[in-house]
This record gives C-alpha cells, structure tokens and sequence, in this order.
C-alpha cells in the first residue's frame, strides 16, 4: 500500500535495497522496528496468490539492452537476506505483460500435431480427466466452509495466518464471493466492571460489529 501511496517506485521497479532506505530516512513512511519487517512483507507480498491485485512481482535484476526483468517471479515463494537484501519488486502488471509476451513466444507454430500428457493404459498420469479413468464425474464442488477455534492471546497472528495461507487462496479463485465471519464467546467469573463495558461497547459500535452485548450467565 505505502508502494502506490506514496509512491516509491522508481519507474516500473524499485531496489529493495532502496525501499530499506527509504523506510529508514522519510518520517512520512511507517516506523518500523527494523528491515526484517520490511523482508518479510517483501517476501510475503511476492508469494501471494492474488500477487496481481494486492502484491507485486520480484526479479533479480533488469537488462537494460533486452528491456526484460532477469528471474522473474511471482505467486511464490522467495528468501531473501535481511542483512544485504538484493533485487527489484517490479509493478504487477508490468510484470504480467512480460510474462504474457514470454508464453506467447514459447507457443507452438506451425501444423504439427498437438502433443498430449494422457497415459496409454494402467494408471492414468497425474493430471488426467477422471472421466477417460474410467471414474464418472462427480458432482461440481462450488462451496467451501471452515471453523477453527483461535487462541485468544494469538488472534491476530493466526487471523493473518488464515488470511494469507486460506482466504487469499479462495478469493484468487474467479468468481469467488468469500464471506469471513468473527465470532467472540467469554465468560468470566466476576462481572465485567462498567468501564471496561464502555470501552468493549464503544469499539465494537465503531468496528461496525453486526452485534454485540453482554449479557447475564
């Protein structure tokens, strides 16, 4: 977000080296604790499913003579060092031009006949139709439902956890409409004291919480 917002892009990329600096010099920009949290959102950015909307593509370098990022990647996971970091985040959708123009090269010209990964008999390859394995087709799985219980002094770590590794992977799906509910249930062996309902009440009035209250045992 700081990337668009600001922006700190340089062109089409930006050194990552020059992102730590950046982070470290202009008071405008996030405090951070140090660039190991710049590297992790870096490398998580990278390795998002849905990298083209809320992410951004990494490379080792652009050859200015070719005009084309030398080992592009992106939608996966990369390490980087937190002490020396090398690279450049590229824009996702200069990014995905590259990518389309390098498939499109790499397409097959000419009459020649289509070539096939369809096994010939036995086990049928992985990756084959299930339906020419002799299975019939099952019925079109289009929904999903999860619950986990979360561990209430972790929360926000797992949430992001969840976020990351579950529902981004569901909302990269096209047409996907993913609905994320939070439920909160305690108990408590002595009554609430009245500012800490206040407190309670207010934030969940001004999070916009569907419902809340407290209520007797």
């Amino acid at each position: 977000m700081e990337l668009d917002k600001v922006p700190l892009w340089r062109g089409d990329h930006v050194e990552i080296r020059q992102l730590v600096e950046d982070f470290a010099r202009y008071v405008y920009l996030p405090r951070l604790k140090d660039p190991s949290v710049l590297i992790r959102a870096v490398q998580e950015g990278v390795a998002l499913p849905v990298w083209e909307k809320d992410g951004f593509a990494y490379a080792e370098g652009f050859d200015e003579q070719a005009k084309r990022y030398r080992g592009l990647r992106a939608g996966q996971a990369i390490t980087l060092s937190e002490s020396a970091p090398a690279g450049l985040l590229v824009k996702p959708e200069v990014a995905r031009r590259q990518r389309d123009a390098e498939r499109g090269d790499t397409l097959p010209t000419g009459g020649g006949e289509p070539t096939t990964t369809r096994g010939t008999g036995g086990t049928p390859d992985v990756g084959q139709d299930r339906t020419t394995a002799g299975a019939p087709p099952g019925p079109a799985l289009r929904r999903f439902y999860a619950v986990k219980d979360l561990d209430a002094t972790k929360a926000g770590l797992e949430a992001s956890q969840i976020a990351r590794e579950v529902i981004a992977h569901l909302a990269g799906l096209p047409g996907a409409e993913v609905r994320v509910t939070l439920e909160i249930q305690a108990t408590f062996r002595e009554e609430v004291p009245e500012h800490v309902m206040r407190t309670i009440t207010e934030n969940c009035r001004a999070l916009k919480f569907t419902s809340h209250e407290f209520a007797p045992e």
